[in-house]
C-alpha cells in the first residue's frame, strides 16, 4: 500500500493508505448505532474518519497514537474533508517510516540555531547572557527546544514550532524596542526566548502532539518559571529583582485570568512580551487555517470554530479580477449564535469558544 499524503487527498477519490491516529471517539449517530470518529493524521495535515459499520469489531483492533491502514472513500462534508473508512488494520511501527507522520517546521532546524546563536550574541546584559547561556548552552535541553511544537492545536502545531515561535517573537522585539524609549531590551528578548520553554515538558510530541501528567496538572507556565528558578539557583548572581522581572513575563505572557495567566502584565515589557506573543500565534494560526484550503475555489476559508469566524483569503497581491462568486454569501453560513460575535466587543469575546478553551488550559499559546 503506497503512500497518499492528507494533502494530495481530493473529493471522491479512493485512498488506501497509512494514517497515524491522533484522535478516536466513539459517538452515537441520531438513529441509535453507535460510530467512530477519528482524526487521521500526517505531516501534510489532519483529516477526519468515520467508521459506520462493525464499530465494536473495529475500534478492539487499534487504538490513539496507533498507525493503522485505511480502505476508504473521501468525501467533502458541511465543507470539510472526511474519509468513510471500508476496511482498516493495525500496522506495526516498524512498517512505517515516521518522518512522514509528523509535520516539521518550513524553516530548517539548523538554520533557526544559528538564528538563536547569533541572537544570543547581541545580549549586553551579562546576568541575563548567563541565565540565556545556562539554557541554550545545554545540548539535551536544546534538542527539546528544537523540536517541540509550540502547541497541540492552534498554532505552531508542528516540529520546531516552539524555536520558531519564539524567535518570531523575539524578532517582533527588535522592531518594537526602537519604537519607544526605555525599554529594556534584553529583558524582553530573554522573555521571547523563554515565555514557553515549559513546552518542552508539557508536551509529548515523539509520535503525536499530547500533553504529559506534568503538563495537565501544571501546564507550561508553571514548568517554566520552576525551571527558571532551577537555573537561577544552579549558576548563582543572578540579582532578584531581575529574576522577579523575567519571571513576571512568564507569568502574564497570556494577558488575562481567563485565558490561563496567573498574573497580568504589570510592566511594560510584560505588555510587550503579551502582545507581540498573541500577535505571533494568531498570525501562524490564520495562516495555517488559510493554508489548509489551497484547493478551494472560494475566496473564504471554511468557518474557524476557535477564531470564530471566516477568513477572506485574497490580499491583492495577486492582481487581476476577481473570480466568479461560487458560494453563497458566508453570513448566510455562519451559525447564528456566534455569527458576529466579534464585533460584541471583549465581553463576547470571554464568552467564545476560543476563550471557554483557554480556561481549560489548554494552552492554545
Amino acid at each position: 500500500m503506497g503512500k497518499m499524503f492528507v494533502s494530495d487527498i481530493r473529493d471522491r477519490s479512493q485512498v488506501d493508505s497509512v494514517f497515524l491516529v491522533r484522535e478516536k471517539i466513539t459517538a452515537m449517530a441520531k438513529n441509535g448505532k453507535p460510530y467512530l470518529n477519528l482524526k487521521l493524521m500526517d505531516k501534510s495535515g489532519e483529516v477526519e474518519g468515520k467508521v459506520w459499520d462493525n464499530v465494536d469489531l473495529i475500534s478492539a483492533a487499534f487504538s490513539k497514537d496507533d498507525f493503522i491502514a485505511v480502505r476508504s472513500k473521501a468525501t467533502v462534508y458541511l465543507g470539510k474533508m472526511q474519509l468513510v473508512i471500508a476496511e482498516l488494520r493495525k500496522v506495526p511501527d516498524e512498517e512505517v517510516a515516521l518522518a512522514d507522520f509528523l509535520p516539521e517546521a518550513a524553516r530548517a532546524i539548523g538554520e533557526m540555531t544559528a538564528e538563536l546563536s547569533a541572537l544570543l550574541a547581541t545580549i549586553t546584559d551579562q546576568h541575563l547572557k548567563r541565565l540565556l547561556s545556562a539554557f541554550f548552552d545545554d545540548q539535551a535541553f536544546l534538542a527539546l527546544y528544537s523540536s517541540a511544537p509550540a502547541a497541540k492545536g492552534m498554532h505552531h502545531v508542528y516540529l520546531g514550532g516552539l524555536m520558531e515561535h519564539s524567535l518570531a517573537v523575539a524578532r517582533l522585539v527588535d522592531r518594537i524596542v526602537p519604537l519607544y524609549e526605555g525599554i529594556n531590551r534584553d529583558l524582553l528578548v530573554a522573555g521571547a526566548l523563554l515565555h514557553d520553554v515549559g513546552k518542552v515538558r508539557e508536551m509529548t510530541y515523539s509520535r503525536s502532539f499530547d500533553y504529559t501528567d506534568e503538563g495537565k496538572l501544571l501546564g507550561h507556565i508553571t514548568i517554566g518559571v520552576e525551571m527558571i528558578q532551577e537555573k537561577i539557583v544552579a549558576i548563582g548572581g543572578i540579582p532578584l529583582e531581575m529574576a522577579m522581572l523575567l519571571k513576571h513575563m512568564l507569568l502574564s505572557h497570556h494577558g488575562q485570568y481567563e485565558f490561563g495567566s496567573p498574573k497580568r502584565p504589570k510592566t511594560v515589557e510584560a505588555t510587550i512580551l503579551n502582545y507581540l506573543d498573541d500577535l505571533d500565534s494568531k498570525i501562524n494560526g490564520i495562516r495555517s487555517h488559510i493554508g489548509k484550503e489551497t484547493e478551494s475555489s472560494s475566496r473564504w476559508t471554511s468557518y474557524h470554530r476557535l477564531y470564530d469566524r471566516y477568513f477572506f483569503k485574497e490580499n491583492c497581491l495577486g492582481g487581476g479580477e476577481p473570480p466568479e462568486p461560487v458560494a453563497a454569501p458566508l453570513e448566510e453560513q455562519a451559525p447564528p449564535p456566534q455569527q458576529h460575535k466579534e464585533e460584541s466587543g471583549r465581553k463576547g469575546f470571554r464568552n467564545s469558544p476560543f476563550a471557554e478553551l483557554k480556561e481549560k488550559n489548554l494552552d492554545l499559546f
